[in-house]
């Protein structure tokens, strides 16, 4: 039947199409009954016009898809096939139902080979996301189980089709397209010998799914604009000195319609030049003296210019002890915070700054955010623990005084933005302080960083400033390509994590 110059077209299936599509079905499905009625096909062309598509060569149809729409909670559990298609060949089609559900693809056996089977899937998918409709199901046949049914139990022959040592003609395939074995349904289809009455309920996920919304506003953003203040260490002649600066940055980065301005490290250091002949200790909890105020005009300012601002970080006292302090200022008003958990030696030494114990991810209007202060973006496990609770964009304000410790914080940045499947901003000052002791030079180059694949550009980085130059960046950033990286990447380390020979993390709470 094969043409030798296929000119192969897909479209739906229309009502005149019954008697071609009769013949096939009962071509391929010899063993299950053959051809559903004509009433059942004409009811599928009504209810759900768009989920019935063919392929056809020249005219003549070779392959087909048939679909319908279910409730995701009820058809996610166990079922067999009658609650899909009674025994009066009645479909179960909802037309409010929140998820596709596959019930037969058929590919003509001279055109097997051709690949007709992952584009007609390829096109319920693209369906699934035009329709916003959480996932698709199916109950998938087994048919080579008979052969092994003696020697192996069905779970057993599940595993081995994952592993290729077995090759199944409908699980293979449906593994092939991304499809996730979630449970074994007995008794799915009785008269099915070749399954031996099992069927495997398959679950593909429409990541780009959206709760429905009842505001535009509510709209989950995907387009974010990340910008970085690379800041200039200068002497000031007060706090509000310090603070004019500031704004001048932050009104800048609003006006260009940034989400987020990240500040470096310690960028208001230049405070410490205001007293002179102090040591170390005495500098450094004089500088936190001044953060609580620098927090709440910052809180100001994110609420005035509508940007949300990581500002940096500042030390700050409590209980005695001293912390170096990121905040997150929203625009909204709200603040959350995160504290520096790896303290360097410099800072243990010469300022006795303790760690934190906590990692967050707080949720902004422009995305889920975490924070790693410097030194904390060299440790993989935080940012891991960040990822098992789905962080799109991290931020790591740094200050490093050499290229060397500059080069320490691009890197391991670069590796937590490929090995988490997300966003990485670092944001650094640059500069001296001569009268400053322990802050008297610095090196930075800010860079926006993203995952390394085809969605993202060709080195993974979005954006970079010119080395020790007092400057802004801005960076666009598409979240829904995370999304699409997580399922269609060249590789997906997320998913391909072995936690049966490493674990997990421990949950991080999300914010404070």
């Amino acid at each position: 039947m094969k043409t030798s110059n296929p000119r192969l077209t897909l479209r739906v299936i229309e009502k005149s199409d019954y008697d071609e599509l009769a013949a096939l079905m009962d071509l391929v499905f010899p063993d299950v009954g053959g051809a559903w009625p004509k009433m059942t096909i004409m009811d599928l062309i009504r209810q759900f016009p768009d989920g019935q598509i063919c392929i056809e060569d020249n005219g003549k149809i070779v392959a087909a898809a048939l679909t319908i729409k279910v409730d995701y909670n009820r058809y996610s559990l166990p079922h067999v096939y009658t609650d899909i298609v009674d025994k009066n060949d009645v479909i179960q089609h909802n037309p409010h139902g929140d998820a596709m559900y596959g019930l037969d693809v058929f590919v003509h056996p001279d055109y097997r080979g051709m690949r007709l089977g992952r584009r007609l899937y390829h096109a319920r998918k693209e369906l699934c996301q035009s329709e916003n409709l959480k996932a698709i199901l199916t109950g998938g046949r087994i048919t080579g189980y008979h052969k092994y049914s003696d020697e192996m139990r069905v779970t057993e022959y599940i595993e081995q089709v994952k592993r290729k040592t077995i090759h199944d003609p409908i699980l293979s395939f449906q593994l092939a397209n991304d499809f996730d074995v979630k449970r074994i349904m007995r008794h799915y289809l009785p008269e099915d010998d070749k399954s031996q009455g099992y069927a495997t309920l398959l679950e593909w996920d429409n990541f780009f799914y959206e709760e429905d919304q009842s505001s535009i506003h509510e709209l989950d953003k995907t387009l974010v604009r990340i910008g970085i203040v690379q800041w200039q260490m200068r002497q000031v002649t007060s706090l509000e000195d310090l603070l004019e600066q500031s704004e001048f940055f932050i009104s800048s980065l609003s006006n260009y319609k940034a989400d987020f301005a990240l500040f470096p490290e310690f960028f208001n250091a230049p405070l410490m030049g205001l007293q002179h002949d102090q040591n170390s200790v005495e500098a450094i909890r004089y500088l936190a003296s001044f953060s609580e105020a620098i927090k709440q005009r910052f809180s100001e300012l994110a609420i005035t210019y509508n940007i949300n601002i990581i500002a940096g970080s500042m030390p700050e006292e409590r209980d005695g002890k001293l912390y170096n302090i990121s905040y997150l200022l929203h625009r909204d008003g709200m603040i959350d915070e995160q504290l520096k958990v790896h303290i360097t030696p410099h800072e243990q030494r010469d300022w006795v700054i303790d760690g934190g114990n906590e990692i967050g991810v707080f949720e902004t209007d422009a995305g889920r955010v975490g924070i790693l202060i410097c030194y904390d973006s060299e440790f993989p496990e935080l940012g891991r623990m960040m990822a098992e609770k789905d962080v799109q964009i991290m931020f790591v304000p740094f200050w490093t005084d050499t290229k060397n410790g500059y080069q320490r914080v691009r890197l391991c940045s670069q590796a937590r933005a490929i090995e988490n499947e997300c966003y990485v901003a670092i944001g650094g000052s640059v500069g001296n302080l001569p009268r400053v002791d322990n802050v008297d030079i610095q090196y930075a180059q800010s860079a926006v960083f993203s995952p390394s694949d085809i969605f993202f550009p060709h080195d993974a980085t979005i954006a970079e400033a010119s080395p020790n130059t007092e400057m802004i960046i801005f960076a666009d950033v598409d979240l829904d390509k995370l999304k699409q990286l997580n399922t269609e990447g060249s590789v997906t380390n997320l998913r391909h994590r072995r936690l049966d020979v490493y674990g997990g993390f421990t949950q991080p709470k999300s914010g404070k």
